[in-house]
């Protein structure tokens, strides 16, 4: 049975320690004094310590108690309606249904406004489980994560997915590759040098479920894969949950987010894109994202019209009218032919404007300055010009730690050769206290990995493993937009606004960074409305790591609370008088009709 404690031994303790408090603000007093007299250094050590030491009470390590939160109502945030299960906000169907369908307008982003967006959590379905981890959660995804069988039935016959007991398969086929991905992808590299590190980042326009973008992996290639949340049920879902890149998007009228050259190759595997139409504008916004040098490939209609125009159902006149123009956009873009056979043709886009005397007569040039200047911008019919270095110089992985061209040229006011191998470093020192912290980071465990606030993408380039990828965001409102010299190093990003939501479905990020991303946005939007969008995305048992000043943190984490994160607050690695700090989080366990995920 356990004694109780004397009350004198009680009282000689805290005499004690009231003691050696005393002491130790009468220590730093005299110290900081000295100091700030020029005879030490270290004046701003002590000077800090001076400051932040309250004599008047004991010390209490408990962030919340220290910045007196701990008595502010948590407001708790109750679960949306089973309905809600798969809400992407701005991609959601009833609101475009009331858009025009001309040039599929009505499937670009339309968010809610402020009075409809849902200030609620978005559950998970029952029986959600953790995916499969990579390489495994390529060929299989469980059904209860994605309980949808439209797409076993519509594309039976072309080998895209299986649904087997309680999981679903992707048997790696594909509309225009039958034989699987890696045949498909072994023609291609026949002509297109894969294996070399050159090509490095693709995009993939109408992904299907992003199997091409999922066997890349094997060649060191990271694929943005790219489809609109359409009749095809849930196939960029798929690709998330088979843990490859992907975002709903589709080729409209409005530019796609991400800077002028930068992808090594772009895709189209009967995206049923009418690349022939409006001018050729959407092979312009390929070639502006496209960089010098780099490949773009075209398979399925109207590739080898004669010998599949009955198969495909199409007039024969039809195909070759569109094979012609298409042939003709080329031309003007100046991209080499390079090889057709069967239903593949591939181009390569020239290394420089100077190779393509036919331009300067023909096309209208693009203004460079808005190359860009994409969000929410309105596609052009106009060639953008070339710029910077030929291609991307070096190949991957050199290229990942390398100064960027974009850098050394001094393209970037304010970015450095200094800067950017200062910011290495600082990563590199960032993401070495993490795995300290959260020691399951580059175990596996979290694949799909989003950083809200990118920079000079030296976060990702700490982590880089083949375990995972990262998401590169650029925030819109960024003071320099960066994203240009993320590509260059071999990663892949996006531009966003966080006022906004992500294009993406819910639970589809397994770790989620954020580097001052609510400071920044402090004036902008709702820190609760930014926490809830990362919520929405993040899968249950998922991490967040939120770097900021301690103030920002701590309304960030009053607001985690109530949307049932487990936190845990961590001082700067340089130690705890530097006023930014770090949040950790798990996102807790709980599914649709969980009234109370806190239970």
């Amino acid at each position: 049975m356990a004694k109780k404690g004397n009350p004198g031994d009680n009282r000689k303790r805290v005499s004690r320690s009231v003691f050696i408090i005393v002491g130790l603000c009468g220590f730093f007093y005299i110290l900081g004094a000295w100091q700030r007299s020029g005879f030490g250094k270290g004046d701003s050590i002590a000077l800090e310590i001076t400051k932040q030491t309250d004599c008047s009470i004991l010390s209490n390590l408990n962030y919340e108690t220290h910045h007196d939160i701990s008595a502010l109502k948590v407001k708790k945030f109750k679960p949306c309606k089973d309905q809600y299960i798969d809400y992407t906000p701005c991609h959601d169907q009833m609101r475009a249904m009331t858009f025009p369908r001309e040039n599929m307008v009505y499937r670009e982003r339309h968010c809610p406004s402020e009075e409809e967006k849902l200030h609620c959590l978005i559950p998970a379905p029952r029986g959600y489980v953790t995916p499969y981890p990579w390489p495994l959660s390529r060929d299989y995804v469980p059904y209860a994560n994605v309980p949808y069988k439209g797409l076993t039935v519509e594309k039976a016959v072309q080998n895209w997915i299986q649904y087997e007991g309680n999981v679903f398969r992707f048997p790696g086929g594909g509309t225009q590759f039958p034989q699987g991905a890696d045949a498909y992808i072994d023609e291609l590299a026949s002509v297109i040098p894969l294996d070399n590190g050159m090509v490095r980042t693709a995009l993939d326009t109408g992904c299907g479920v992003a199997s091409w973008g999922a066997y890349l992996f094997k060649k060191k290639i990271i694929t943005m894969s790219i489809a609109p949340r359409d009749s095809h049920e849930a196939q960029v879902q798929f690709a998330l949950e088979r843990r490859v890149p992907a975002i709903i998007g589709v080729l409209g009228t409005i530019k796609l987010p991400f800077p002028a050259g930068s992808f090594d190759m772009a895709h189209c595997s009967r995206c049923l894109i009418p690349w022939a139409s409006n001018g050729g504008m959407y092979m312009m916004e390929v070639d502006r994202v496209l960089r010098p040098g780099g490949y773009w490939i075209l398979s399925g209609p109207p590739i080898n019209w004669r010998n599949n125009y009955q198969a495909w159902q199409r007039p024969k006149e039809e195909l070759e009218e569109e094979q012609r123009k298409i042939e003709d956009i080329t031309k003007l873009l100046c991209w080499e032919k390079k090889h057709e056979k069967g239903e593949i043709a591939i181009w390569r886009k020239r290394l420089n404007n100077d190779e393509c005397p036919e331009q300067d007569t023909q096309a209208t040039r693009c203004d460079f300055t808005n190359a860009n200047d994409v969000w929410y911008k309105k596609m052009e019919n106009c060639v953008t010009p070339s710029h910077g270095a030929s291609d991307s110089g070096k190949p991957y992985p050199k290229r990942l730690n390398e100064v960027p061209f974009g850098i050394s040229s001094g393209s970037i006011p304010g970015i450095s050769v200094e800067v950017y191998e200062d910011d290495n470093r600082s990563w590199k020192k960032h993401v070495s206290a993490y795995k300290r912290i959260n020691k399951i980071i580059d175990s596996g465990r979290y694949r799909n990995i989003m950083d809200m606030n990118a920079g000079l993408g030296s976060f990702a380039a700490s982590l880089e493993s083949p375990k995972l990828w990262i998401m590169n965001v650029m925030p819109t409102i960024a003071e320099k937009d960066t994203l240009g010299v993320i590509f260059e190093r071999g990663l892949i990003g996006i531009y966003h606004d966080w006022c906004e939501a992500f294009s993406t479905y819910p639970r589809t990020y397994d770790l989620i960074h954020a580097n001052g991303v609510f400071s920044l946005y402090k004036d902008k939007c709702s820190a609760e409305d930014i926490l809830l969008e990362m919520d929405r995305i993040l899968r249950p048992e998922g991490a967040v790591i939120i770097r900021d000043q301690v103030g920002v943190l701590m309304q960030v984490n009053r607001v985690a609370k109530g949307m049932r994160w487990d936190t845990k607050m961590e001082d700067h690695e340089d130690g705890p008088l530097v006023s930014e700090k770090v949040l950790f989080g798990v996102k807790k366990y709980w599914v649709a009709g969980d009234n109370d995920p806190s239970s």
